[in-house]
């Protein structure tokens, strides 16, 4: 993975060892909206001594180098921007973490944050402080959309755009790396690279993630309080757009679940139950949309289960391969 890094741009004086938190961000062709991320990172109320690795995923462009660069040489952040030279959010956050593991050592937790979304003032220190009150070894919270365009909103209730849990306490597993603490623990114990490569471009690569460290004993929480607001643009509200991640979720439940048992036995099983979540699905839909009142918010559950089926054949979307339609 090393040969795949090239360290760009590092604050003046930086010292590595004074930093028990490692925020990490990839960015790729969002440079004003990263300014807007990085603003949020500079405005934060904490008293932990923080560090940023912005991750640039575009090795040609280079647009967010470019942007962020000036943030980082005036030292008004502390931290470094890399270029994660192969392409994929998988790959992005790869760099980042072994970064932050190889140059920080009195780092403790890792945070992340995507180029899409905006920290409140508050965001580190609750999110520490959730870890530590729980004693978790990773820790997800929400990332609330504020959709473009007008009249958007009304898909705020669409599972895709809604938090996985309600309430600040122990999880069983998260799904989301876009608003995360993991202690450094978590990434001493799991080879790198951290996040399988083959999720690149499907996405699902921290679900994957996630699934490997249940396994290896980790522990999860949710911390209501350290929110994010992600900007979602009108393109995320077009039905394609949502039946293609309807679909994508599905594929990715089956992925994982065939990685972790991958016998004919289990294939078999799996078969089973994705037929059985199809045959139940339009009775889920139905429900969904009447408590939404919305047809097109209805047809997740129904997504998911064909989504499920088809990554049983091979038949798999990958949604971030053409950045611009998503």
């Amino acid at each position: 993975m090393t040969d795949a890094i090239t360290i760009e741009c590092i604050s003046p004086d930086l010292d590595f060892g004074r930093y028990e938190v490692v925020v990490t961000l990839p960015t790729f062709r969002r440079p004003e909206h990263l300014l807007k991320t990085l603003e949020s990172l500079a405005a934060q109320q904490t008293e932990r001594r923080f560090a940023v690795i912005v991750m640039e995923n575009d090795a040609e462009g280079r647009e967010g180098l470019a942007a962020a660069a000036d943030l980082f040489e005036t030292g008004r952040l502390p931290g470094l921007i890399l270029i994660a030279h192969e392409r994929g959010n998988c790959a992005a956050y790869n760099a980042g973490w072994q970064t932050a593991i190889e140059r920080f050592p009195a780092m403790q937790y890792l945070l992340v944050i995507d180029d899409d979304e905006i920290a409140s003032k508050s965001w580190i220190a609750r999110l520490v402080e959730t870890a530590e009150t729980l004693a978790v070894d990773i820790v997800g919270a929400p990332q609330i959309p504020i959709f473009e365009g007008n009249g958007q909103a009304r898909y705020a209730r669409h599972p895709v755009f809604t938090p996985h849990y309600a309430r600040t306490g122990p999880v069983p597993i998260l799904y989301s790396s876009g608003n995360v603490l993991i202690r450094r623990r978590v990434l001493e114990a799991i080879d790198a690279p951290y996040l399988d490569t083959a999720f690149n471009f499907i996405g699902g690569g921290d679900s994957d993630f996630y699934s490997r460290c249940r396994e290896k004993g980790f522990t999860f929480g949710w911390c209501t309080e350290a929110l994010v607001h992600e900007t979602t643009p009108a393109r995320r509200t077009e039905f394609s757009w949502l039946n293609a991640r309807g679909l994508r979720n599905g594929a990715i439940s089956s992925i994982i679940e065939r990685r972790r048992r991958g016998g004919t036995t289990d294939r078999f099983r799996r078969l089973a139950k994705s037929a059985a979540l199809l045959a139940a699905s339009p009775f889920r839909s139905a429900r969904l949309a009447f408590d939404t009142k919305s047809p097109v918010i209805g047809l997740y559950h129904m997504q998911v289960a064909v989504g499920r089926l088809l990554a049983e054949f091979g038949l798999v979307n990958e949604q971030y391969r053409r950045p611009e339609q998503n």
